[in-house]
């Protein structure tokens, strides 16, 4: 085998969540890219059927499931959509997820738990009901078997206004390592520390000249990234490149060490600063 065509996922089946556009549709495409049939989900179909023609100019074939993947039923039912479809499952990419920032005293419990609930149980939902599928064929050791997760750099330091995000980013993170160790040795399980990069996600900052010019400031790199090095991360991870690594978080980043990104928040409160002596 070349060092290239360790990169390769030729006949791999996988599932990625979020993937009508940014993050998860150049990981969708980049995973066909690399022979990977694709199932696809997110919310707006039109999105998904742009994705699912990229999909199958690159040969592969696309499976396109709309779907709200807030709904924990629907993500789990991806893996079975993937299996009866295909006949088999190998690599599930979680990328569904996000939490808009908030001031510390807006953000409410039940802020909080919709944060966790978006970006750490669709994530579960999904492998728990992947892994038995994978497992079931996991000894043709001729595909890779592997969990990638998306999460964020602000799940290891602080900035204000991302409480909840950081939280259940945090989360992720650590859920990450702890499946690693349940399922080693044959899944494998990764995630991904993202940095600023230049989705539909990002426009509520990026459009704003200064604002954009702070984030690409305080990065290493001096530049927002793109979704396609994020994806080229998927794969490395997703693919025999990454066969010896399991339990770890990858900093794609530019270098990102911490966040001061000033989202116009109040300082300290937000909300109603109450009443005391």
């Amino acid at each position: 085998m070349s060092i290239l065509d360790r990169f390769l996922l030729t006949d791999h089946v996988a599932v990625v969540t979020g993937a009508g556009r940014g993050l998860g549709a150049a990981t969708a495409v980049a995973l066909a890219e690399a022979g990977a049939d694709v199932v696809i989900s997110a919310r707006t179909a039109a999105q998904l059927k742009e994705v699912a023609s990229r999909i199958e100019a690159a040969g592969r074939r696309a499976l396109v499931v709309p779907a709200d993947l807030s709904d924990l039923a629907a993500v789990a039912g991806l893996a079975e959509r993937a299996h009866a479809e295909f006949g088999h499952l190998d690599v599930v990419v979680n990328n569904v997820g996000g939490t808009i920032p908030n001031a510390f005293l807006d953000t409410d419990v039940e802020y909080l738990e919709d944060a966790f609930r978006f970006n750490v149980s669709t994530a579960h939902a999904l492998s728990a009901a992947a892994v038995p599928l994978m497992l079931s064929d996991a000894d043709d050791l001729s595909r890779q078997k592997a969990i990638v997760s998306i999460t964020s750099m602000m799940g290891r330091t602080a900035a204000r206004g991302y409480l909840a995000y950081g939280t259940a980013k945090a989360a992720l993170a650590h859920w990450t390592r702890l499946a690693a160790t349940d399922l080693s040795p044959r899944i494998r399980v990764n995630g991904i520390a993202v940095g600023s990069v230049l989705t539909s996600a990002l426009e509520f900052v990026a459009g704003d000249a200064a604002m954009r010019s702070q984030m690409e400031d305080e990065a290493e790199l001096g530049r927002l990234g793109e979704p396609e090095e994020i994806a080229a991360a998927v794969l490395y991870l997703a693919s025999a490149a990454g066969a010896f690594i399991t339990g770890k978080i990858l900093e794609v980043d530019g270098g990102l060490q911490r966040p001061n990104l000033d989202l116009g928040l109040p300082p300290l409160w937000g909300g109603t600063v109450p009443a005391g002596n």
